[in-house]
């Protein structure tokens, strides 16, 4: 059975320019930027996973990573003001 895909928000804190932009231009081809160091997606858990563990070797010692999957309950409960729409579910990308 094929994994469904969830809305994925991943974010960090890291404290060196270079690998600060290089994690960002990383994160900025497969995910939405919706602030400066948060990411938001809709990947199945497995891609998620994966991509975080890429992003984790691309930080230094002190930098930190955080990964929240948000459930179908939670994504109805969130809200934004400005900046690029929540994720949705569906067939289309919103660009």
């Amino acid at each position: 059975m094929a994994e469904s895909e969830h809305t994925i928000v991943l974010c960090y804190d890291i404290v060196r320019p270079r690998t600060r932009r290089r994690v960002a231009g990383f994160l900025e081809e497969r995910l939405v930027r919706v602030q400066q160091s948060v990411f938001e997606g809709r990947l199945t858990p497995t891609r998620a996973h994966r991509l975080f563990d890429i992003v984790a070797d691309m930080t230094d010692p002190g930098d930190s990573l955080r990964l929240y999957v948000m459930t179908q309950e939670g994504l109805m409960k969130s809200r934004a003001h400005g900046g690029a729409p929540l994720p949705e579910e569906g067939e289309f990308l919103l660009l």
